[in-house]
């Protein structure tokens, strides 16, 4: 429970590039890294005469995506003009939509496996299509504060998801975009490459403060130039107590003199964020209908093929590793959250070994660091889910235990060996089950002041005989070493 003196309000606007190879109203490419100003034509430069024509591709990745966050799909929808003036909109008006999206009323649903907050869903107010502008490269560094503009960037078709403002902390917001951003991974229709500017945040805070006159509302920020999820959980942090101290000194509210919107940058190495503008209202847009684009209509039925094609998202696939391998939330989260050839790697073995919970572990605690530290993925990964499940095998019959099995499974990772073949390129031998009944015999007869401990209640002095096989046999497996040493006390004892 929250001890903070008030609520924050969060919601999000998330720009998603989508994966096309040519831009929303022209066939330029959108191929990230050209020389500047390479990759443009009249019509992404806004050149008199020129005419758009929709990417029919941005079009029905934005459907998709829409219909997997719950969205409703109006029939009819069309494109606007939203005009304002910057040096890297060479049109001085960016294509969008306004009053008629192509999607609205949806939501997307969001949990903490470790119970930081209750399940919740996010409702989202509409997700659009619109183009993006040009990028300013502002030249500070070498002191000349030259600014150049690259177009590269004009007409990439982007897709603005917004949510309502139901997030009620930065951790909240934080997990709302790692959900949002696993979702358009399944989906692929974005790289979601915040690094190459294919996934951006801006985020609108304020805080309602209890008061014994009422609840008051600080104004509203918009928070942007945020590069990570981790910036934008730390701007988030940083706002809502700036907000907070500045409402303690001036009692600022919402319709207050000076109680409107503004806009402010996240300063990633100062740790704060900096005023840069007032916010603009809608009205300052001067929205009106593109008259060079007709609308579009999109039939129910086309809606119902869309979702029939989404194949399983990731919240439906944690619930069905839960119930169908028994493995808790947690850990269905964790494999789940690697994306979807992760998942089908897990499956796999899960399957092969018919134990959910030992794959997972394996899964979680070999496969994953192993491709973590090697940077690949496990389309890469050199041991194949039914070779793991062979030396998992080995270790559910006794034949080794885990510390063995991760040597067995190191080598099968240097050598490409099977698992058999790695058993037999270390020198590890399956040994008979009478070998161990003989060694333990001899130990116990050689420690006698440890049988009389177990007798008496403290079986943990069992860890000094299995510690003494390991030293007499390598290849002796301490569970089995422990089973047959108690065995044979018991006997001892009747």
């Amino acid at each position: 429970m929250s001890t903070q003196p008030y609520e924050v309000v969060i919601g999000l606007e998330v720009h998603v590039q989508l994966l096309t190879q040519s831009k929303m109203f022209c066939r330029c490419s959108t191929c990230f890294g050209a020389a500047p100003n390479t990759q443009t034509c009249p019509v992404c430069t806004g050149m008199p005469g020129s005419l758009p024509v929709m990417n029919r591709e941005a079009f029905q990745l934005s459907l998709k995506t829409a219909v997997a966050l719950n969205c409703e799909i109006p029939e009819f929808t069309k494109w606007d003009r939203k005009q304002y003036y910057y040096p890297d909109l060479p049109k001085n008006y960016q294509i969008s939509q306004y009053d008629l999206p192509l999607s609205r009323e949806g939501w997307l649903e969001i949990s903490d496996p470790k119970g930081a907050f209750e399940p919740k869903r996010v409702r989202i107010i509409r997700a659009h299509l619109e183009e993006d502008a040009g990028k300013s490269m502002h030249d500070e560094v070498a002191g000349k504060a030259d600014s150049r503009i690259d177009l590269n960037r004009a007409g990439t078709p982007l897709l603005e998801i917004v949510s309502y403002p139901d997030l009620r902390s930065p951790q909240e917001a934080r997990t709302y975009l790692d959900e949002l951003k696993l979702l358009l991974a399944y989906l692929g229709v974005s790289d979601c490459n915040m690094q190459e500017g294919s996934l951006r945040v801006d985020a609108n805070i304020n805080l309602h403060i209890p008061t014994p006159a009422g609840k008051v509302a600080t104004p509203i920020v918009e928070v942007k130039n945020m590069n990570s999820f981790r910036a934008v959980e730390r701007a988030l942090t940083y706002e809502a107590a700036r907000q907070y101290d500045a409402w303690q000194e001036t009692g600022l509210t919402l319709g207050a003199p000076g109680g409107h919107k503004t806009t402010r940058g996240w300063d990633d190495q100062a740790q704060v964020t900096r005023p840069q503008r007032q916010k603009e209202e809608s009205s300052d847009y001067r929205y009106f209908p593109d008259p060079d684009l007709v609308p579009v209509t999109v039939k129910p039925d086309e809606v119902q093929r869309v979702r029939r094609g989404l194949g399983e998202l990731p919240a439906a696939l944690r619930q069905r590793l839960q119930a169908t391998y028994g493995i808790d939330a947690y850990d269905a989260d964790v494999i789940v959250n690697q994306g979807r050839a992760l998942v089908d790697y897990y499956v796999a073995l899960a399957d092969a070994v018919g134990d959910g919970k030992r794959a997972s572990n394996w899964v979680q605690q070999d496969v994953l660091r192993t491709l973590n530290e090697r940077n690949i993925g496990i389309d890469a990964f050199p041991i194949s889910a039914a070779a793991l499940a062979e030396l998992l095998h080995m270790v559910q019959r006794g034949d080794l235990d885990n510390s063995r099995a991760r040597d067995v499974f190191g080598e099968m990772l240097s050598s490409g060996k099977s698992p058999a073949d790695a058993l037999q390129a270390l020198g590890i031998a399956r040994v008979d089950r009478g070998e161990i009944v003989e060694l333990c015999q001899r130990l116990l007869s050689e420690n006698p002041q440890i049988v009389a401990e177990v007798k008496g209640g403290k079986q943990k002095a069992l860890g000094a005989l299995i510690g003494q096989a390991k030293r007499h046999n390598p290849n002796a497996n301490p569970a089995t070493v422990r089973e047959v040493c108690l065995q044979l006390i018991e006997t001892m004892s009747s």
